[in-house]
């Protein structure tokens, strides 16, 4: 005779939703937001369907919108003119550039927006790298205090927290000494601790035409600084670091692929958790819908809920504004 039934508490939505141990909001979401030079300009992304780049004034009426569903976190990404880029990534902290004018004029329009300008120099480099190259090689503490040059010109745009996702090692705790001696010592750091060298980012590269060049003189993929997707135990040992050095904040990407790391993360430390649904994880549900092999809106939330059911706090997402829209109802 069966006295113990698991059934029981699933016999309709109104228990389910009582038992049910995690939830999802917009509150969960960071969008991130793609912009480009120019006034009432937007351009969709080919591999991404229903993302685009936009001028600030479009992004800022863009992130208007979001904040009205409750997404509260934008992550800003900029398409640089070819003219703009070279070895250094200096425009990367420059006072007029387009990432500072973006941070400025969404913090005039929607100051409760928090702010997550990405700290990298590969869309300001020639070569398509999250570093300085010298030799043939992506050197380390060069590049190092490129970022925080970077970092600290976000801050003074109105940055929230910067989201240095380049992986050099020890460029969290330049960052933080740089911040903390320009007086910017509210401003946060989420910190892309385990960054892996992934196949899932290839649509966002093609957003931001990004990707490392094809030079037989430089590296032609990013994996002497991203980690090898078949280590765990190493993520641990980044993150461990990373949190010595001041971040705040803790990020995994990729997302989907990675549920492993985020659990095992969120069984040790006690800082928030980012993941990043990314470009690829994102297409590929798209595509699946778009053929009718999917339902869009069900996959969309299932995909983001498994987030939160790995321990994950908060979700860098393509599908933010569509999820929050679902969720509202």
């Amino acid at each position: 005779m069966i006295h113990s039934r698991n059934r029981r508490l699933r016999v309709n939505d109104s228990l389910r939703s009582l038992v049910r141990e995690c939830t999802l909001t917009a509150n969960d979401f960071v969008m991130p937001v793609f912009v480009m030079e120019g006034e009432n300009k937007e351009e969709p992304i080919a591999s991404m369907p229903g993302i685009f780049r936009r001028s600030i004034d479009l992004t800022v009426k863009e992130c208007r919108e979001l904040y009205s569903l409750g997404i509260k976190a934008v992550n800003l990404y900029m398409k640089v003119s070819e003219d703009l880029k070279d070895n250094t990534g200096k425009e990367a902290w420059n006072r007029n550039g387009l990432m500072q004018n973006t941070i400025r004029a969404i913090k005039d329009a929607v100051p409760g927006m928090i702010i997550m300008p990405d700290v990298a120099l590969d869309p300001y480099s020639i070569y398509g790298h999250d570093g300085i190259i010298e030799n043939g090689k992506i050197v380390n503490d060069a590049t190092n205090d490129a970022l925080a040059r970077m970092s600290v010109s976000h801050a003074e745009a109105g940055a929230d927290i910067v989201a240095p996702s380049d992986m050099m090692d020890g460029r969290v705790q330049v960052i933080r000494e740089a911040l903390e001696d320009s007086g910017y010592t509210d401003v946060g750091i989420l910190s892309y601790a385990a960054k892996y060298a992934s196949s899932f980012y290839g649509p966002f590269r093609s957003a931001l035409d990004s990707a490392p060049k094809d030079d037989m003189e430089i590296p032609k993929d990013k994996k002497t600084y991203q980690m090898d997707f078949h280590n765990s135990r190493e993520a641990l040992n980044e993150v461990f670091k990373d949190i010595e050095e001041g971040a705040d904040i803790i990020m995994i990407k990729p997302g989907l692929p990675y549920l492993d790391i985020v659990s095992k993360v969120r069984e040790t430390i006690d800082l928030p958790i980012a993941v990043y649904n990314v470009s690829g994880e994102y297409a590929m549900v798209k595509a699946a819908a778009q053929n009718g092999w999917l339902d869009n809106d069900k996959t969309i939330i299932e995909s983001l809920t498994c987030f939160k059911r790995a321990g994950a706090d908060m979700i860098f997402t393509y599908f933010a504004k569509e999820a929050a829209m679902i969720l509202n109802g």
